[in-house]
C-alpha cells in the first residue's frame, strides 16, 4: 500500500514538566518549540506553557513548521458527573481543533495516583464493575463529541491509574465503540508496568490511533518498585528516556505499525529532568534513532 504515511512529533515534557514544574520551569515556551523543529519534528502536544489562545499559539508553530497533534484531556468519568467531564471535554475539544489537532488523548483520572506521593506499584487504583460501566459508557458519548468535528477520541493508559494493565486495556476496548474510542499506545507506561507491550500492540494494534515513543531504564524501574517510589519520583530520577537510550526493543513496534498501515502520529515522549538530559540532545538522539531503525 505504499509508504505509510507517518508523522513525528515529540511532546513537550522533555522541557517543561506539567506535573513537575521545577523540572524545566525555567525554559521558556519559544525555547522548547524552536529546539523541537531544530531536532526534525514536525508537531507538538500542548504542554501548560503554550499559549492559549489558538492564533498566538498557531503563529508561533507556523514559524517553525509545526503543527499541534493531540493533548492530554483528564477525564473523570468514575468520580464526577458526566455533564461537568463532557463540558470540560468540549471546551478542549474546541481549542484543539482550533489548533490543527484531530487526536485527543483522555485518561481516566478517577482514583489516580499518579500525581500523589504513593507507591505507584502498590497504591495502584481499581474500578469497581460499576466504574467500568461508567467509563466505558462515558468515553463512549465523548468519542461522539469528538466526532462530531472529525475527530478522533483516544484512550492513554497510564502508570497509577485504574487502566495500567493489559487486562484493563482488554477490558476498556472490548467494551467502548471501535469507531468511536481509539488507543494511544504508549510504549513506556506498558513495560514500566511489567506488560507485554508488543502482545497489547499485536492485539489491538487496529485500535490504535495515535503512538507515544517513550524508553524505559530497568535499574530505575528496579528501584522504584524496591524502594516504593510514587510515579513523580521515579520520573525525577529518570525511569523514562526517549527511544533508543533504554531497554525498550522499538525495531519490532516500527515494523508492526508499518505492516498494519499505521497512518498517524508517532510522538517521542520522556519526561526527564532537563537539567540532567539537554532536551534538544535528547530530542536529536531520539529523531537519529527513529531514521536508523524506522527509515522515517
Amino acid at each position: 500500500m505504499g509508504e505509510t504515511p507517518i508523522t513525528l512529533g515529540i511532546a513537550p515534557i522533555g522541557w517543561t514538566n506539567d506535573d513537575l514544574p521545577e523540572l524545566g520551569g525555567e525554559i521558556p515556551f519559544e525555547q522548547c518549540v524552536s529546539e523541537m523543529a531544530l531536532a526534525g519534528f514536525k508537531g507538538s502536544e500542548v504542554g501548560n506553557k503554550y499559549p492559549k489562545d489558538p492564533a498566538v499559539l498557531n503563529a508561533a508553530l507556523k514559524l517553525r513548521g509545526l503543527t499541534i497533534c493531540n493533548a492530554w484531556f483528564s477525564s473523570f468519568l468514575t468520580t464526577r458527573a458526566y455533564e461537568e467531564v463532557e463540558a470540560a471535554f468540549i471546551a478542549h475539544r474546541d481549542f484543539l481543533y482550533a489548533v490543527g489537532a484531530r487526536i485527543i488523548g483522555a485518561a481516566e483520572q478517577g482514583h489516580s495516583i499518579q500525581g500523589q506521593d504513593k507507591p505507584v506499584f502498590d497504591a495502584k487504583p481499581y474500578f469497581t464493575d460499576e466504574e467500568w460501566d461508567r467509563l466505558c459508557e462515558g468515553l463512549n458519548k465523548l468519542g461522539k463529541r469528538a466526532a462530531e468535528k472529525g475527530m478522533k477520541l483516544t484512550y492513554h493508559h497510564h502508570i497509577g491509574t485504574g487502566v495500567q494493565t493489559t487486562s484493563e486495556i482488554d477490558r476498556l476496548m472490548e467494551n467502548t465503540d471501535p469507531d468511536l474510542v481509539g488507543l494511544l499506545y504508549d510504549t513506556g507506561h506498558l513495560v514500566f508496568s511489567g506488560e507485554d507491550h508488543l502482545g497489547v500492540l499485536a492485539k489491538w494494534i487496529h485500535r490504535i490511533c495515535h503512538v507515544h515513543l517513550k524508553d524505559m531504564r530497568p535499574a530505575l524501574r528496579e528501584k522504584a518498585i524496591a524502594g516504593k517510589w510514587s510515579f513523580l519520583r521515579a520520573v525525577k530520577a529518570g525511569v523514562f528516556t526517549v527511544p533508543g537510550d533504554g531497554s525498550v526493543d522499538f525495531v519490532p513496534v516500527f515494523d508492526a505499525l508499518k505492516q498494519a498501515g499505521y497512518a498517524g502520529w508517532w510522538v517521542v515522549e520522556a519526561e526527564q529532568d532537563p537539567a540532567q538530559a539537554n532536551p534538544l540532545e535528547y530530542a536529536i538522539k531520539a529523531r537519529t534513532f527513529i531514521k536508523e531503525k524506522a527509515g522515517i
